[in-house]
């Protein structure tokens, strides 16, 4: 019976933390050189609830500022939601709706350093502890510190961490040691 507990405790867990890391621009991170088109990258994700979106750059040249999205079109960061300076700054999604951000220094969001997150209602964001916010809220992103550097993806793709995959290791190993004692 225990046993039975355990393995849906950890089926449980499993679907539970199905977040994604990804690092914005991929290998270029938040910069200028190299014309990455970030709307193009921001694009072809499929970002949830819960996710963390990493900005890496160098704080001298950049920074990442949240922005109201008609700041976000006339690239206005006078009037920032958040403004991060690290140069390694993680953001945490909290809830679905657009997140715009914009490089602040002088002539860098009009030549096309600014993103546009698009995070989809989905089914997570109502079973989650994360709550959406009521729909007339703008959406807030916090900002949860440097982390650590993580290693950067050789392919080109985003930086992704299934913490429901280790989750799900780390339980079956959990039962196959409890299942021979």
């Amino acid at each position: 019976m225990d046993l039975v507990v355990l393995l849906l405790f950890m089926m449980a867990v499993c679907g539970f933390c199905n977040c994604s890391v990804y690092k914005v621009g991929d290998t270029t991170g938040w910069t200028i050189i190299g014309n990455v088109d970030y709307n193009k990258w921001a694009s072809s994700k499929t970002f949830q609830v819960g996710d963390t979106l990493v900005f890496e750059y160098d704080p001298r040249f950049h920074n990442v500022v949240q922005v109201s999205r008609s700041e976000f079109h006339s690239c206005n960061a006078s009037v920032p939601l958040s403004t991060y300076a690290t140069g390694n700054d993680s953001i945490v999604i909290r809830s679905s709706g657009h997140y715009y951000y914009i490089c602040g220094f002088v002539g860098h969001c009009q030549a096309g350093q600014k993103v546009d997150i698009r995070v989809p209602k989905s089914h997570r964001s109502a079973t989650s502890p994360i709550q959406a916010p009521h729909e007339t809220e703008a959406p807030k992103a916090s900002y949860i510190g440097p982390q650590a550097p993580s290693p950067s993806p050789s392919s080109g793709e985003s930086l992704v961490f299934n913490n429901g995959l280790f989750s799900c290791n780390v339980g079956l190993l959990l039962i196959l040691v409890w299942g021979f004692n």
